[in-house]
């Protein structure tokens, strides 16, 4: 988190530090002899902030991993980090960045002589392996962290996505509690309940996410029933580990078992990470995309394909599905889901119940892609609007309706397609009794937020 020459100006020190994330890892760099300032001390991306930060922290990542900036992707940039090292005598004002990447191939320059993709809390000190790393590198990585705040505002990232992140908020904080039971000693009660608070507000911050939900139940609902020896803290930190790895490779399955399934041509609307996956996978012959209102993110998805596949891709409007799928050869839809309900409805970005119906009126399957996560364990569904001036801003005194998602009935969805296969309709109501058990984690088994409905305003 230091830079890579040492000075000795009387004035702060400015220089950038970047988490390159990768999955629910970020990448950890051993600084090497070369460098002027702690040398083989482990840190992420770093350099002096000769200019504008904003564009000096792009620089060092490409000179210090080889990733050019279309290779990144910016989360969030937090406030400076100043300290002081008196062993240097100098004042250092570290700017964090939190960047994702698509990739852990990275190529080392001479500031570095190792590098390792860890779990955050592996920089804390009693978290794994104890690794040596610069000063304040835990506090330049909390400024740049999934909170719940950043959670409940995030209106650019789909469910899943942000239900590891959910577990990433629950996973650090068990991390930092570890590591303080060096100072202040094991307290497993008292570590449980403040996950616990942790946990419920998460819950409370997307209420309506049925896969956030289900998520941190599961990690809350392993960490209390974990029959080790560890217990607290310990415990959580572990199931959040485990909940990370589970969610990311059933998303990554659904999306495998899905890609299976793509040939000839097929049609989307809106964007799920789960379906951008399985088009990047099956690399079917042509993909006609819906432009997806309101916001128009099916251009992106067609725009993210045309690169990806060698395919043709063509966009469309909303209005036109209909006459898409009775004049062009479609031989199947794919689309994600909000939410999946026990019935075997899916709740869906708006478009996807008129691209059904058009699709099972021309005798086209119809498959939802989706983790079993996203199975609702409540029968309810609220389903808010979007902004009217989207739609209409004039002046004359008519109503104005915005839904940003419809349900699709079951009986016009082939098939949901899921890390464990294509499930009936009995299936899912098995899946949505098992997630209801994991409820019972909260206060003698009451759930919270009973009250709340399913709907995803982020989608995916």
């Amino acid at each position: 988190m230091c830079p890579d020459t040492d000075t000795t100006r009387d004035e702060s020190a400015h220089v950038v530090t970047a988490f390159l994330r990768h999955r629910s890892d970020v990448l950890c760099l051993r600084r090497s002899d070369a460098v002027g300032t702690y040398a083989g001390q482990w840190g992420g991306v770093s350099g002096f902030a000769e200019g504008q930060p904003d564009e000096q922290v792009l620089t060092e990542i490409r000179e210090e991993t080889g990733l050019e900036a279309d290779a990144v992707s910016l989360v969030r940039s937090g406030r400076p980090v100043e300290f002081e090292d008196p062993d240097l005598a100098r004042e250092w004002v570290v700017h964090p960045y939190l960047f994702d990447c698509e990739t852990r191939a990275i190529e080392l320059s001479e500031e570095h002589d190792e590098f390792e993709w860890v779990s955050p809390t592996e920089l804390l000190e009693g978290v794994g392996d104890d690794r040596e790393t610069v000063p304040e590198l835990w506090t330049a990585y909390e400024r740049v962290a999934p909170t719940v705040r950043s959670i409940a505002a995030d209106g650019d990232h789909g469910a899943a996505y942000l239900s590891v992140r959910a577990l990433e908020v629950l996973r650090d904080r068990a991390g930092l509690l570890v590591a303080e039971r060096r100072e202040f000693g094991a307290d497993p009660d008292g570590e449980r309940d403040e996950l616990a608070e942790l946990a419920g507000r998460l819950l409370e911050a997307r209420p309506s996410m049925a896969v956030l939900r289900n998520r941190v139940n599961r990690a809350m609902a392993e960490a209390d029933g974990d029959d080790g020896a560890e217990t607290g803290a310990p415990a959580a930190l572990e199931a959040a580990l485990r909940g990370i790895d589970r969610a990311l490779s059933a998303d990554a399955d659904a999306a495998r078992n899905a890609a299976e399934r793509l040939s000839g041509s097929v049609a989307t609307l809106s964007r799920s990470g789960t379906v951008l996956e399985a088009l990047r996978e099956g690399a079917p012959a042509r993909v006609f995309v819906a432009e997806s209102r309101p916001a128009r993110e099916g251009i992106a998805v067609a725009e993210e394909l045309a690169e990806a596949i060698d395919g043709a891709v063509t966009v469309h409007t909303d209005a036109a599905i209909a006459h898409i799928l009775a004049s062009e050869s479609v031989d199947r839809i794919v689309v994600g889901a909000d939410t999946v309900l026990s019935d075997g409805s899916v709740v869906n970005k708006t478009g996807t119940r008129a691209l059904a119906i058009a699709a099972d009126r021309e005798g086209v399957p119809v498959s939802v892609v989706a983790a079993t996560d996203k199975v609702s364990s409540r029968e309810d569904v609220n389903l808010e609007s979007g902004d009217r001036s989207a739609v209409y801003d004039g002046d004359a005194p008519i109503d104005v309706l915005n839904p940003t998602f419809d349900v699709t009935s079951a009986d016009c969805v082939t098939e949901v397609v899921t890390e464990r296969g294509a499930l009936e309709p009995a299936d899912i109501e098995a899946v949505a009794e098992e997630l209801r058990g994991l409820e019972e984690w909260r206060d003698g088994g009451a759930s919270a937020g009973r009250e709340t409905t399913d709907r995803d305003p982020s989608g995916e």
